[in-house]
C-alpha cells in the first residue's frame, strides 16, 4: 500500500535555526541576500584566478551599514567590495553593536557573521590598557569605543587595511605612534 503524501520536514538544522525560537526565525529572515552567491559558486574564486584582488581587511561600521542598507549612498560600493571578500573581514563586537543600532536590526548584524562576511577578532577585555592609552591619546577627537577597537585591530593586523566611510577620523588615527592606517573607502562623491 502506498504511503500517504507527507509534507517534507523543512525545518533548518542547527541550534540557532529552531522553529520554536523567535531569534532563530529572525536570523533566518535576515540572511544577507548579497552574500547568497557564496552558496552557489564553485569552490574556486575569481580572486584566486587573479581577476580581482583578494580583500583581507578590517570592517568599520560605515561599511557594514552601507552594505546592509540599500538606501545608503555607499551601498553599491559596499556590495561590490563585499563580492571580493574571500574570507571574513575582521571586526569587533563594538562595531557589530553600532551596526545593529544603525540598521535597526540585530538579526541582520548577526547574519553578517553567520554568512561569513565578518568575524569578531578582538576581545576588548584583553586589551584594556592599550585601549585606555588610545582613548587618552585621541581624547580631543572623542573617539567612540568601536574606533578604539579598530585602531587596536589595525595594530594587531598591520597588513589589513580598514574599510571605512569615516575618513575624517581614520586619516588622523595612527597605528603605534606614527604609522598611518591604510584605508579602503568609497570614492568621493
Amino acid at each position: 500500500m502506498a504511503e500517504p503524501n507527507r509534507p517534507q520536514d523543512r525545518r533548518a538544522k542547527g541550534p540557532h535555526r529552531s522553529r520554536g525560537t523567535r531569534a532563530g526565525e529572525e536570523l533566518r529572515r535576515a540572511r544577507v541576500p548579497s552574500l547568497g552567491w557564496r552558496h552557489r559558486r564553485p569552490n574556486w574564486s575569481i580572486s584566486t584566478q587573479g581577476l580581482l584582488p583578494r580583500v583581507r581587511a578590517i570592517a568599520d561600521t560605515g561599511f557594514l551599514v552601507a552594505f546592509g542598507n540599500r538606501r545608503d549612498r555607499h551601498h553599491q560600493w559596499a556590495v561590490e567590495l563585499a563580492e571580493r571578500v574571500t574570507e571574513p573581514l575582521l571586526t569587533c563586537e563594538a562595531v557589530l553593536a553600532e551596526t545593529a543600532f544603525h540598521l535597526g536590526s540585530s538579526a541582520l548584524a548577526l547574519a553578517f557573521v553567520a554568512d561569513g562576511l565578518v568575524k569578531s577578532a578582538l576581545v576588548a577585555s584583553e586589551h584594556i590598557p592599550r585601549l585606555a592609552e588610545l582613548a587618552a591619546r585621541y581624547a580631543d577627537r572623542k573617539p567612540d569605543f568601536a574606533d578604539l577597537c579598530l585602531i587596536r585591530l589595525s595594530e594587531l593586523y598591520p597588513r589589513h587595511p580598514v574599510i571605512t566611510t569615516d575618513l575624517s577620523d581614520f586619516r588622523v588615527y595612527r597605528r603605534g605612534r606614527h604609522e598611518a592606517i591604510t584605508l579602503i573607502h568609497p570614492p568621493k562623491l
